[in-house]
């Protein structure tokens, strides 16, 4: 188990074409390739901490905005763990294809789910708990919270918990803001609610659907360890995601990297 998020809520701030068949090998140099061994995709050292990390953005695209520095970006870590991470779900097609290829890697993910997709597919969050992932509130229906009233924020968040505490017999305690655009004021419902915020570090860019080998190259040219690494298993076509995650997680794995879900 990973050791507390924080003493409290709020997390306090540190200093190609496509193509039918995997990606050809890296040459060498290109990206955090090295690494031996293929370690078990559970457990962890204690003393982990979710950080901002400088220079991230909190909304992909054309003009976006600094991450809050109460967000999470990464973990700090002294090992080679990373954690993958999938938002907009839970979709009755992609998200049994990512559980499938996590189960049979043996590799452990967060999952940041829609409450408006939950409470369609109930099952699928249950199925998501039981392979040993961890549930996150990504609102209830995709709304940017810094646009909203307290009470929308609230509302969004609030119906979502509710929703995944009366399916899985607890409420979550990690929260995503949709685009990754925190506030205050939404921060501090967050924190009411009992949840901690995380964002990313590695933006797989897949919701641009670039196709699965660009996909493929992001992850490995970006990924360190303690990486937050974000794509999608909802909210479009995941095809890409997908055949991706096929690709690029064994080669984490041959790397040394460890991908665990993120622990409060």
């Amino acid at each position: 188990m990973l050791g507390a998020l924080s003493a409290g809520r709020l997390l306090l701030p540190s200093g190609a074409p496509e193509s039918g068949g995997p990606p050809t090998p890296r040459a060498a140099g290109a990206g955090p390739r090295s690494g031996a061994g293929r370690p078990a995709a559970e457990g962890g050292p204690d003393g982990y901490r979710l950080r901002p990390m400088a220079g991230e953005t909190s909304r992909s695209g054309p003009g976006a905005s600094p991450p809050h520095p109460e967000v999470a970006c990464t973990l700090s870590a002294g090992h080679r763990e990373v954690f993958l991470t999938f938002d907009d779900g839970p979709h009755p097609r992609h998200t049994p294809e990512i559980l499938r290829i996590l189960r049979r890697h043996g590799a452990r993910a967060t999952f940041f789910v829609l409450g408006e997709n939950a409470v369609a597919f109930p099952g699928l969050l249950q199925i998501i708990a039981d392979e040993g992932h961890a549930v996150g509130n990504h609102t209830w229906s995709h709304p940017q919270l810094t646009t909203l009233p307290p009470g929308a924020v609230r509302s969004e968040l609030g119906r979502t918990s509710s929703l995944i505490e009366d399916v899985l017999g607890s409420a979550p305690d990690l929260a995503r803001a949709p685009y990754g655009a925190w506030d205050d004021p939404s921060l501090s419902i967050c924190n009411d609610l009992g949840m901690s915020p995380v964002g990313w570090a590695v933006d797989s860019r897949d919701w641009t659907t670039p196709g699965a080998v660009a996909i493929t190259d992001t992850v490995l040219d970006e990924v360190r360890p303690g990486a937050i690494v974000l794509s999608h298993d909802g909210g479009g076509e995941r095809a890409q995601t997908v055949r991706a995650l096929e690709w690029y997680l064994p080669r984490l794995l041959d790397d040394g990297f460890r991908p665990l879900r993120i622990e409060p």
